[in-house]
C-alpha cells in the first residue's frame, strides 16, 4: 500500500475506508472486515452518527490482536456546531470516548461553517452563526490546542478553499496537515491540489466514486454517473479491473489519499486491491482530458437566505 507523508512526518496509507451514510448494525462488521482485509486508514466523523458502533468495532480488532493501535490511521471530525473555542476539545473528547480511543491520528474542521451549539442539522437561518461571530481562525487555535495535548496527532481541514486555506496559513502556528474534499474526474480539483501541494498540505478525496447513496435531498435528477464514463470503463476493460478501481486508483497515483466507503465484502477487497492498479502515462492524460465539470455534495444544504452563506466553497 503506498503511504503519503505529511508535513508532521507521519504517513498515512493511501487508501481509506469511508464511514459516510454506513448504517447502524452495519458499520462496525464492516471496518472489522477492512481490517482483516489489510485496511489501515479508517475515516471516521462525528456527524456521521455511528462512532459509537465503530469504536465496540476497534476494541474487538484490538482485543482480538488483529492490529494494535499503533497500526491503524483513524481520522475524525470537528462539527459546525462545536466551531466555538470552549467546545473544541469537549468535542474531540467526546469522539475519543465515542471510538473507545487515547488519540485520533487526524482531526479535522469538517466544515468551514458554525452552527449554534444546540444545533445538530441546520434547518433556518437563525441555526447558524457567522463567521465573524465564530472566526476559523479561532477554532483553528483551539485545534492546534488538541494537538499539543496530545488528543491528536495531526490535525487539518475538510472542503477548504484556497482562500480559506490562504487566510489559515497566515494566522496559523501549526500548519494543516491535510484538506479533505470532493474529488474525481469531474472534479480533479486542480487548481487547488497545486496550491495544496505548494503548501505541503495533502489532500484527501471523498466521494470518489460519486456518493450515489448519499440523500435523496442532496441529488439532483439528472447528475452524472462517474462508473458509467466512457474513457473510465476503457481503461478498466484494459486493466482487467473495475471502473471503480480505476477513479479509485487515479487518486493514489496524484499522491492524494482517498475514503471510499462501503460495507460489502466484494467491494471493500475490490476498493483495497485498487492499490494495484498501474494506471499508465496515457491513461492519466486521458482521465485528465475529461472536460465535463461536476460536484455532487455542492454546499448548496448550507445556503439559507439570510444566514451569510453563499457558496461555501468560495469562502
Amino acid at each position: 500500500m503506498k503511504h503519503i507523508t505529511l508535513n508532521n512526518g507521519l504517513d498515512v496509507p493511501a487508501i481509506g475506508l469511508g464511514t459516510w451514510k454506513s448504517a447502524p448494525g452495519e458499520v462496525g462488521k464492516a471496518v472489522k472486515e477492512a481490517i482483516r482485509m489489510g485496511y489501515r486508514h479508517i475515516d471516521c466523523a462525528a456527524i456521521y452518527g455511528n462512532e459509537k458502533e465503530i469504536g465496540e468495532a476497534f476494541k474487538q480488532v484490538f482485543d482480538e490482536g488483529v492490529v494494535s493501535r499503533e497500526d491503524l490511521w483513524i481520522t475524525s471530525k470537528l462539527w459546525n456546531n462545536a466551531h466555538q473555542k470552549d467546545r473544541v476539545i469537549p468535542a474531540l473528547e467526546q469522539t475519543l470516548s465515542d471510538l473507545q480511543l487515547n488519540y485520533l491520528d487526524l482531526y479535522l474542521i469538517h466544515w468551514p461553517v458554525a452552527f449554534k451549539p444546540d444545533v445538530i442539522n441546520a434547518t433556518k437561518a437563525e441555526d447558524f452563526l457567522s463567521l465573524e461571530e465564530v472566526p476559523v481562525n479561532e477554532t483553528w487555535k483551539m485545534m492546534e490546542t488538541a494537538q499539543e495535548k496530545g488528543l491528536t496527532k495531526g490535525i487539518g481541514v475538510s472542503n477548504f478553499s484556497i482562500k480559506k486555506l490562504k487566510s489559515l496559513l497566515d494566522s496559523c502556528q501549526i500548519k494543516p496537515v491535510m484538506n479533505q474534499v470532493e474529488m474525481h474526474p469531474y472534479l480533479p480539483q486542480n487548481a487547488l491540489v497545486s496550491f495544496c501541494f505548494e503548501n505541503e498540505i495533502a489532500l484527501t478525496a471523498y466521494s470518489p466514486l460519486g456518493s450515489g447513496d448519499r440523500p435523496a435531498a442532496m441529488k439532483k435528477d439528472d447528475e452524472p454517473g462517474l462508473m458509467a464514463i466512457p474513457a473510465v470503463k476503457e481503461i478498466a476493460a484494459n486493466h482487467h479491473c473495475t471502473p471503480a478501481q480505476v477513479l479509485i486508483s487515479w487518486h493514489v497515483h496524484r499522491d492524494c489519499c482517498v475514503i471510499p466507503k462501503s460495507t460489502n465484502p466484494e467491494r471493500l477487497e475490490q476498493n483495497i486491491k485498487s492499490a494495484t492498479i498501474a494506471l499508465n502515462k496515457h491513461d492519466m492524460e486521458t482521465l485528465a482530458g475529461i472536460e465535463k465539470s461536476y460536484r455532487f455534495v455542492d454546499g448548496s444544504f448550507f445556503e439559507l437566505e439570510g444566514n451569510g452563506y453563499t457558496n461555501v466553497f468560495d469562502l
